[in-house]
């Protein structure tokens, strides 16, 4: 459910996405980002903290939800590659991508596309318009969730067991790279036609998210700066 949630947070601005290392530690957010949770779910506030001599975000979640959204308008024919770090200090044991109760991860970054329900079957067409009854209208057509995860092989790539609109990639597995900053860099492009096939959509938001709502687990995760660029 915190997929759906944190996916309609993600939509219209067009601007580059905001670094947090341009902030002071103990700071606001940066104009642009906004924290996000869910209803009557205890949320991981983001804090912009000092490591080394960067300032990064830091979610922490107890039982907890919580993401940090960036909205905007991209197109990703043009500017297909996102990159960034992650560290978590561990990994949520008990989670589980194939399942709505183990729907938990120690880190999550969100790409949300704008495709056109037009171009959708009726019944999708149909399921979205009553998520947006639900979750709101900013609620995506699409979305990419690239995750830290606990058990699955990287590159295993499924669908969010709440919703067949968000397509779960996994990153990272287990405790290798525990503690340790590590860097991504993903083809958004190429992926959203992996997963989705059709014609490419615009980028309509990008999320960082730390989640342990089903399993009532602790974990901290800090993200580095974010960017969407071409490809090299």
């Amino acid at each position: 459910m915190a997929c759906l949630a944190i996916a309609a947070a993600a939509a219209v601005m067009t601007s580059p996405i905001a670094p947090f290392s341009a902030a002071a530690p103990g700071a606001k957010l940066p104009e642009g980002w906004r924290s996000v949770g869910l209803r009557h779910v205890a949320r991981a506030e983001p804090a912009l903290v000092k490591d080394s001599d960067t300032t990064v975000l830091q979610l922490r979640a107890a039982a907890a939800v919580g993401s940090a959204v960036w909205r905007l308008d991209a197109d990703p024919a043009i500017t297909p590659i996102l990159s960034w770090r992650w560290k978590v200090d561990r990994v949520v044991r008990d989670a589980d991508l194939a399942l709505k109760e183990g729907d938990d991860y120690a880190a999550r970054v969100y790409v949300t596309f704008d495709v056109p329900l037009a171009e959708l079957p009726f019944s999708t067409r149909a399921r979205i318009v009553i998520a947006r009854v639900l979750f709101g209208s900013e609620l995506p057509s699409a979305a990419l969730c690239y995750v830290w995860d606990n058990r699955h092989p990287i590159g295993t790539s499924a669908w969010n067991p709440y919703s067949d609109r968000v397509r779960m990639v996994v990153l990272r597995n287990g405790a290798a790279h525990v503690g340790e900053w590590v860097g991504e860099q993903r083809d958004v492009a190429e992926d959203f036609r992996a997963a989705f096939g059709g014609s490419l959509p615009r980028v309509s938001g990008v999320a960082v998210s730390v989640d342990t709502d089903q399993t009532g687990d602790t974990v901290t995760a800090w993200f580095g700066d974010l960017a969407l660029g071409p490809r090299r």
